[in-house]
C-alpha cells in the first residue's frame, strides 16, 4: 500500500483533541463545559461510525444528562474527581447499567444490565460521561475486531486496515477523537495490540489492579485497562478505575507494593527482541532500535534479554483455547450456528484438551510467572516490540497465513497475560509505510504507576511527533 497521508485527527474539533488535563482545567476556568464536549465527542462519534465502524452503541441522551450533571458541579468548584466532564467508552464485554452487552455476538441477549461492572461503577462514580460501547470480536476470541453482529472495525490510519483486537473498537474510537478515555480488556493483547496498530498509548495493569466482576470466560488471563491518546490519560484513567472489589476473589489482599519515583535516565533497562513465536519484521525493529537508541541517549545501558525454554505459545493456547470452550458452553446449543466459525473452531480445540493437559499448561505457566518475577528484580524497565508487524489489511483476516491462530502473531503480548506483569504500550514512530509502530514497556508485577511514570518520561522524548500534525499541541 501507499504511505499514509491523512492522520485520524486530521478532520476533528480541538475540543475532540483535548486531553485530560487541557480539559479539565478549562473546565476550572469556566472557558469550557463538559456539555459543549460532550456534543462535539457525540458529534465525531456519529460522524466516524460510518467510516470505522467503532460502535456497537452510542447513548447521546445518557452522555448529555452525564454531562450536564458535571457541568453543574464544576460549576459550584466541586468536581467528583480529576476525570469528571471527561467523555470515556466501553468496550461490549464490561456491564454497564442500562445498556445491553451482546459480546460482539448473535447468539447474546438483547436485555439491559441491572448494574455497572466494579471498573464502570467507578468510573461513573469519577464523574466519567459515558458515550458508548465499542465493538470487538465475539467474546473477543481474535486479535482483530470483526464479528457476526455489527461487522468489520476499521483503522482510521487507514481504513482498508485493520486496527486490532479484541479492544478494536476502543482504540479506534480513541485514535480517532470519538472520546478521551476508552476502557479495554486484554487477555494476550487485546489492548496492546490495537493501541500499537492505532498510534495509541494502551495500559494492561498488573492483574487484579482494576476489578473484574462478572469475571472473564478466558479466567485469569484477563485484564481490564485503559486506552488513550497518551500516558497521562490512561494513569488519570487508570487511577478512577482501580481499587478492591470483594466481588473479584481473584484480586490481591493487601496494600498496593511500593515502587519509588525514578528517572528513565537512572532505570536497569533491558530489551526482549524475539517474540515467544513468529519473527520481528524488519522495519519494525528499525524504528524500534530507533526509539532504543533515545533512550540511550539519556544515558542508560541497554542489556539483553531472553525468553526462558518453555514452549509459550502452547501453554497460552491450552488456557486460551480451554477459556473459548468455557464461553460456548454458555451459547444454547440451538444458537451455535449464529457463531463465528473461527471462535467455534477454537473452542472445540479447548473441548478436546484433558485435565492432565491443562494442570500441565498451569504448571508451566507459574514457572513462566516466577522466572519473570526474578527478572523483574534484576530490571525496572523491560522493552519490548508491541508486535512484530504493523497493522495488516483488513482482507488478510490473518497474517501468518492461513488457518493460522491469531496467537502466532502475538508473540510478544500473550506472555505478559500468563505472567501477570503490567505492560504498557508507547507510539514510537512511523513504518515506511506510514503505519504507526508501539514500543512496550514491562514492568514489576504492582508497579503500574512507576512504569506509567517511565513510559511518559520516553513520551516526552518526541519519538513520536507525527500526532503535531493533527493537533498534539491539544493531545499532550
Amino acid at each position: 500500500m501507499s504511505s499514509i497521508h491523512t492522520l485520524p485527527l486530521s478532520d476533528a474539533s480541538p475540543l475532540c483533541r483535548l486531553n485530560v488535563q487541557n480539559m479539565t482545567s478549562r473546565y476550572a476556568a469556566a472557558s469550557l463545559s463538559p456539555l459543549e464536549v460532550a456534543e462535539a465527542a457525540l458529534a465525531r462519534a456519529s460522524a466516524v461510525q460510518d467510516r470505522y465502524n467503532a460502535f456497537a452503541f452510542i447513548d447521546s441522551a445518557g452522555a448529555l444528562g452525564a454531562a450536564a450533571a458535571a457541568d453543574e458541579r464544576w460549576r459550584r468548584g466541586r468536581p467528583l474527581s480529576p476525570i469528571d466532564g471527561v467523555p470515556a467508552t466501553i468496550k461490549d464485554i464490561v456491564q454497564v447499567q442500562g445498556w445491553s452487552v451482546r459480546y460482539g455476538s448473535r447468539s447474546s441477549s438483547a436485555a439491559v444490565c441491572g448494574s455497572d461492572a466494579p471498573s464502570v461503577a467507578r468510573l461513573r462514580a469519577a464523574g466519567a460521561v459515558l458515550l458508548g460501547m465499542t465493538t470487538m470480536p465475539e467474546f473477543g476470541w481474535k486479535a482483530v475486531t470483526d464479528n457476526p453482529l455489527h461487522g468489520i472495525t476499521r483503522n482510521p490510519w487507514g481504513p482498508e486496515l485493520t486496527p486490532g483486537g479484541s479492544s478494536g473498537g476502543a482504540a479506534v474510537a480513541a485514535a480517532a477523537g470519538a472520546g478521551v478515555l476508552h476502557l479495554g480488556t486484554d487477555g494476550g493483547g487485546s489492548i496492546r495490540i490495537p493501541a500499537a496498530f492505532c498510534g495509541l498509548v494502551g495500559h494492561k495493569p498488573s492483574f487484579g489492579r482494576v476489578p473484574a466482576y462478572p469475571g472473564s470466560a478466558f479466567g485469569t488471563l484477563a485484564h481490564i485497562g485503559p486506552i488513550a491518546r497518551c500516558v497521562g490519560d490512561v494513569s488519570a484513567m487508570l487511577d478512577a478505575m482501580s481499587g478492591r472489589d470483594l466481588r473479584d476473589w481473584h484480586q490481591p489482599i493487601g496494600g498496593e507494593p511500593s515502587f519509588p519515583p525514578l528517572a528513565l535516565s537512572r532505570a536497569r533497562v533491558a530489551y526482549w527482541s524475539t517474540p515467544a513465536c513468529g519473527q520481528l519484521q524488519a522495519e519494525v525493529a528499525a524504528v524500534i532500535e530507533r526509539a532504543l537508541d533515545l533512550v540511550r541517549s539519556l544515558g542508560v545501558e541497554i542489556q539483553s534479554f531472553e525468553l526462558p525454554d518453555i514452549d509459550l505459545l502452547d501453554v497460552f493456547q491450552k488456557h486460551w483455547f480451554s477459556g473459548a470452550a468455557n464461553r460456548l458452553s454458555m451459547v444454547e446449543p440451538a444458537l451455535r450456528g449464529q457463531l463465528d466459525p473461527g471462535f467455534v473452531a477454537i473452542a472445540e480445540r479447548g473441548q478436546a484438551l484433558s485435565a492432565a493437559e491443562l494442570v500441565a499448561a498451569q504448571t508451566r505457566r507459574a514457572e513462566f510467572g516466577a522466572f519473570m518475577d526474578q527478572t523483574m528484580s534484576r530490571f525496572d524497565l523491560l522493552l519490548a516490540p508491541a508486535t512484530p508487524l504493523t497493522a495488516f489489511p483488513i482482507a488478510s483476516r490473518q497474517p501468518a497465513g492461513d488457518g493460522a491462530a491469531w496467537t502466532e502473531w502475538a508473540g510478544f503480548s500473550f506472555p505478559l497475560n500468563l505472567s501477570q506483569h503490567p505492560a504498557c504500550v508507547v507510539p514510537c514512530g512511523l513504518s515506511s509505510e506510514g503505519k504507526p509502530v508501539g514500543l512496550q514497556f514491562i514492568g514489576a508485577r504492582g508497579a503500574d504507576r512507576q512504569l506509567l511514570s517511565l513510559a511518559g518520561q520516553f513520551e516526552s522524548l518526541g519519538a513520536f511527533p507525527h500526532l503535531l500534525d493533527s493537533g498534539a499541541e491539544y493531545v499532550r
